[in-house]
């Protein structure tokens, strides 16, 4: 997979785009205003993965809290702003690292020129944020309905009121609820620009739908090599939505954190307690950060040639298995010794092996 290449947008201390890595972020649910739950929010969001941070200023009382709130927060803090320009100000003044703007619904052009020129002059990064449900009335009267190509069209026209005011750090985001709209957008906008992209499936449900839902729509752009910061939109606890945005970087190999546990479905042809094994070696495994691929497989038909191509495996059978290295056959172990053996290889592998960039 070739990864698009992008312009490099700065927010606070991480740079997105390119070659840098595909940074995971999300948004508190709390009232911004209650301060207090907001930072304990964060910090959980933090903890489990966020690397940015986003949270609502709807009001004047939000926007009260920033400073708190900012100085609190260890990682970029974005400002989401709606229909109210003002609010985008004083988020900057507060301290923000980067406000997320939808420009179809802030008001004038004028409006959005003066949160431009402020984030410049602060050294903010902005998000222009084009969503199907609040596209531009012209451009619905001239696509029919919010389509991709009117939410490009959208997208475009802001990009070029930013730019022709020589600002050129902000990325944009073209999301729906639909599917196949985030992806005939995304791809289109991505083809015609540089400009880094925030992708999403907006409002994409609660939990195993809404994270299939996310994984079909970000896990398809981001096999294109488009993507250069995700959210997983789910409904409930922000938190949940860390671990399902990392396995999509992970099945996607846009970026790999953390082990990939490969094994194969329960069939007559087992012959080894592969469920318990694979339990025992993901509970053994939680926290690990090194981005390696292992294969636990439980049959002699496909097993051991699998086994072969990760970068750790095992093929069991017969109260034993075979374990592999890089595709090299390392040596047979009993099956009570095949999660030893693993995590054995697996230190090595953290020694010898060159680090990635995660």
């Amino acid at each position: 997979m070739k990864r698009r290449t992008t312009r490099t947008v700065t927010v606070g201390d991480l740079q997105l785009g390119s070659d840098h890595p595909i940074r995971v972020q999300s948004m508190t649910c709390t009232d911004t205003d209650d301060a207090g739950a907001t930072i304990a929010q964060l910090q959980e969001m933090i903890e489990a993965g966020c690397e940015l941070v986003r949270v609502t200023v709807n009001n004047d009382r939000a926007a009260d809290a920033l400073a708190e709130i900012r100085a609190a927060c260890s990682v970029p803090l974005v400002a989401d702003i709606h229909f109210t320009h003002r609010l985008a100000l004083r988020s900057i003044d507060a301290g923000v690292d980067k406000v997320r703007l939808n420009p179809g619904n802030i008001g004038s052009l004028d409006r959005v020129r003066e949160v431009v020129r402020a984030a410049d002059a602060a050294g903010v990064a902005l998000r222009i944020g084009v969503n199907s449900g609040s596209v531009e009335k012209d451009l619905l009267e001239k696509y029919g309905w919010p389509s991709p190509e009117a939410m490009v069209e959208s997208a475009k026209r802001h990009c070029a009121t930013v730019e022709d005011l020589g600002f050129r750090n902000f990325v944009v985001s073209l999301k729906s609820t639909d599917t196949t709209t985030v992806l005939q957008a995304n791809r289109q906008f991505a083809a015609d620009t540089d400009i880094p992209l925030h992708l999403g499936v907006t409002e994409a449900g609660r939990g195993s739908y809404g994270s299939l839902k996310s994984a079909v729509g970000l896990g398809s752009l981001l096999l294109d090599g488009i993507g250069d910061t995700i959210r997983v939109s789910l409904t409930g606890d922000p938190v949940s939505e860390m671990p399902v945005a990392y396995d999509i970087l992970k099945a996607s190999g846009a970026r790999v954190t953390s082990p990939e546990l490969i094994s194969c479905p329960t069939c007559g042809r087992i012959e080894i307690d592969l469920e318990a094994l694979m339990n025992e070696l993901e509970e053994r495994l939680e926290g690990e950060v090194v981005p390696v691929k292992i294969a636990v497989l439980g049959c002699v038909v496909n097993g051991p040639g699998e086994a072969s191509e990760a970068d750790i495996g095992i093929a069991g059978g017969g109260g034993k298995g075979i374990l592999y290295r890089n595709g090299e056959q390392v040596r047979v172990v009993p099956e009570a010794e095949m999660v030893d053996a693993l995590l054995e290889e697996i230190e090595k592998w953290k020694n010898e092996s060159d680090p990635l960039k995660v």
